[in-house]
Order: C-alpha cells, then structure tokens, then sequence
C-alpha cells in the first residue's frame, strides 16, 4: 500500500509536465485558448509530437453507435465545448464509424480538429487495404493519427512485426497519409510492454486507465512510466471501463453486475482520477450529447486531485477489481 501510494503520487506529479492551457474564466478572454470555434478545454502536450490536445476526446464506436441525428448533435456539442480530439477505427461498425465522421465532422472541421483512425490489421496488405479505406471514408487525404489497434498479447505483437504492419506505419507516416503512428489495447500490459521493448517507432499509445485498474494488471503501474520516459504521448480510454462501472459485461453497455458507479464513486470522481495522472487527453464514449455536455463540465472544473482523495478512491474500489469490471482484460 505505501508503495503504491508513493508510486502514484510520483506520477501524478508528472502530470504538470504535460499542461499547457486552461479554459478562461467567464469574461476573461485575456488567459483563454481559442481557435476559430471558440474556447478551447485545457490542452496537454502530446508527447515528442509537440502537438497540443484537447484534455477531452470523443470515442468514436459511441458516435457509430448513435442514430445520425444524435450523433451529430453529440459531435457539436463537443466542437461547442472546447473538444478537438476524435477518435475512430476502421473496425467500428465495419467503417460505419469513420464514414459518420466524415459525413458530420470532416467537410466543415477537418482542420480545426486531431483526428485518429486505428486498424487491426494482421500483415501488410491488409494495413494499406485498411488505411486507404479510412482515407475515403474519413474523407480526408491525411490522419493525424493512425494507430495499430488493440494488440492483445506479445504473440500479437510480434506477428504483426513480423508480417510487416510496422513497417507499414513508418512508410505512412514518411508518405504524408498520416501525421503520427501510435498503438492501442486493453487486454494485458504485456502486449503494451512487448510493443516497447521491440520498437520505439510510435509517437502515440492509447491504453486503460481507471480506478481499478491499479489494483489488477494495471497498465497504468506496468506501462505508463515507459511512457512518459520515453516520451510517449498517453490517450486514456475506459475510465468508467467501457461500461464496466455500470455493471457492464459487453462493449459499451451498462448491466446487472455490481456497479462502481453509483455505488462506491461518482462519474466525475473516477474521470479526475484519471485526468490527474500523466495523460495528454482521455478518449470519453458519451451515448448521446447529454453525456458529452457532462465530461466537458467535469474538464472545466477539474483543477487536479490530491493523493489522500486519489488513494481513499482506489481503496473504495479496490475489491471490485479483476475481469468482472474490467471484463476486457484478458
């Protein structure tokens, strides 16, 4: 416990490295960040890219998931409350995702905003297949970012080097079809850590972070310190564990099984947690734009999370941790 109190207190404390802007005060346009769309949310630095995010990102299986009038209401309410980061996979909805975005978003925003794809593409054909097909649907002739998506394990891992999806990504990124390269999963930190010992290619990595999570195969203990040491930049995802902490035991659904929300934490507790840790910005799958408006409230009052509330939350949830919440995890 003193360990792990110590460990997370140190991290935390890189999270100053990373802040670069706060929203303004009501009236005070003076200290505020805008861009042609308004205001801004706090942005953190991404990593070696140099680039500025938005602290809040907008998952895009959700925005796949929703009927297209909620969807494009949730996109501009996000683009109205300072959000810049989206989120997609080619994956999503067999590319019903990408198409949505670049139906909704693209055309009016592409260059206001960061945009990311992903691909789970197993060898090399298939990554081009994959990446041109994003291009269309997106339609845009540039990513931001392109990330080899969801890497289950080191076996995972070192097929997907060795049938040439690495290279693939370096010859994306030196062509101008995408900005940066990174990678993504949720399953074990162990595919995580085998991407890092065998490559330091990517400029990005996406990655669970959340409450129990540091009580059970925790990415956040075996991973993000590399990270931040190597300069990586750090999307988080599943800070309410991809429904999980609804009682979830599916993508994205709530369900019948014990809940941390709202049982042991609140919605905007188990999100500052996370936003207190060294995460350039923390990808939100919000059902429609109701919930959307609610993360970008909780961005604008967070102003940081001190260790004794950060360890009183870990230990209110510490026995729920394990495959039944973080059903994902392998």
């Amino acid at each position: 416990m003193i360990d792990r109190r110590a460990f997370l207190k140190s991290l935390a404390g890189l999270t100053t490295g990373i802040l670069l802007s706060s929203a303004c005060a009501e009236g005070d346009e003076e200290n505020s960040t805008n861009d042609r769309l308004g205001a801004l949310l706090p942005t953190r630095r991404f990593g070696r890219t140099g680039e500025a995010v938005t602290m809040l990102g907008v998952g895009g299986w959700h925005i796949g998931d929703m009927t297209e009038a909620e969807a494009q209401k949730t996109i501009e309410t996000a683009l109205e409350g300072g959000v810049r980061f989206f989120d997609t996979a080619e994956g999503y909805q067999t590319g019903g995702s990408e198409s949505r975005l670049g139906k909704l978003l693209v055309p009016k925003y592409r260059d206001d905003v960061f945009l990311m794809t992903k691909t789970r593409a197993r060898d090399v054909n298939e990554a081009w297949e994959h990446l041109e097909g994003s291009l269309s649907r997106l339609n845009t002739d540039r990513l931001d970012l392109w990330q080899v998506h969801a890497v289950r394990n080191p076996a995972d891992v070192d097929e997907r080097i060795e049938n040439g999806v690495l290279d693939v990504m370096i010859e994306a990124k030196e062509t101008g079809k995408t900005r940066y390269i990174g990678f993504t999963g949720h399953s074990s930190p162990a595919a995580h850590q085998r991407v890092l010992e065998k490559t330091d290619i990517f400029d990005a990595c996406q990655l669970s972070m959340n409450l129990t999570d540091v009580s059970y195969e925790s990415f956040i203990e075996k991973v993000v310190p590399t990270l931040v040491e190597r300069n990586i930049g750090v999307i988080g995802m599943k800070a309410l564990a991809n429904g999980g902490f609804f009682g979830g035991s599916q993508h994205g659904r709530h369900g019948p099984n014990p809940k941390v929300v709202p049982d042991r934490v609140s919605i905007s507790e188990a999100i500052r947690f996370v936003w207190a840790l060294p995460v350039s910005t923390l990808i939100t799958g919000p059902d429609n734009a109701e919930q959307m408006q609610e993360k970008i409230d909780i961005a604008r009052e967070f102003t940081g999370m001190e260790d004794d509330e950060r360890q009183k939350l870990i230990e209110k949830v510490e026995d729920m941790a394990g495959t039944t919440v973080e059903f994902y995890k392998a």
